[in-house]
């Protein structure tokens, strides 16, 4: 059987560090989690121009993370947080990516920043800044290193992740955010929260794998995490 053709965003980063000039990057284990799966990783640069070219070659996206945010005025906000730092042209492309991909019902999986693009996509919306809106907050930029676990979620049985966990309601998680998703339409399912209440994954249950979660399953910090990248591979075939 052939090997689904993951694609896989990549982040960005300015003259610095790694080269003088402008370059790209990924974390080695967003494509090792694809391979263990048996997907073949295509890393994606933000060539907007290429969108429908990349969508006509893959069998599947991820959506990956970053220490940046989508920019507010793309969900409706008319003010914008001083902690906001955006990417414009990684999101307009990962935009581009996602709404050609739901227009294909070509299977999506949104990763931390990944799954608060796709809520943007589906029409919800952000918090800005999760200490300035949620009382009482968890440390959701966790202090431990992040492949250990910085908090619980609670998956909402019937969802796709509660079945993709084996039925498990309870996973332990790494956290590394200072934004989330606030509110989605009525048709996109929350499918878990964290302790605090901040949600911790969507679905949407109309297309064939459409799966957002807050954490970075890539790390396996528990078998669901595997699960999660064994499901998405299985509905790219």
């Amino acid at each position: 059987m052939k090997q689904p053709l993951i694609g896989l965003t990549l982040d960005s980063e300015e003259p610095g560090g790694y080269s003088k000039f402008p370059w790209y990057a990924i974390r080695q284990n967003y494509c090792s989690s694809v391979a263990r799966s048996g997907g073949l990783p295509l890393a994606l640069p933000h060539e907007v121009e290429q969108v429908e070219h990349y969508l006509d070659l893959i069998d599947g996206l991820i959506v990956t993370g970053g220490a940046f945010d989508v920019d507010p005025a793309l969900f409706g906000a008319s003010a914008r947080h001083a902690s906001v730092t955006t990417k414009d042209r990684r999101t307009a492309f990962e935009l581009g990516m996602v709404k050609g991909a739901l227009e294909r019902d070509m299977p999506i999986l949104g990763i931390c920043g990944g799954e608060q693009l796709l809520a943007v996509a589906l029409g919800g919306t952000l918090i800005q800044h999760i200490p300035d809106e949620i009382e009482g907050a968890l440390a959701h930029e966790q202090p431990n290193p992040r492949d250990e676990p910085g908090h619980h979620v609670t998956v909402t049985p019937g969802t796709l992740l509660h079945g993709i966990c084996g039925g498990e309601t309870l996973l332990h998680v790494n956290s590394a955010h200072h934004q989330a998703v606030k509110d989605v339409p009525p048709a996109i399912v929350i499918n878990a929260h964290a302790p605090d209440g901040v949600i911790e994954g969507i679905e949407d249950p109309k297309r064939r794998f459409c799966l957002g979660v807050q954490w970075h399953p890539e790390f396996s910090i528990s078998s669901g995490d595997d699960r999660i990248f064994d499901a998405f591979i299985a509905a790219c075939r």
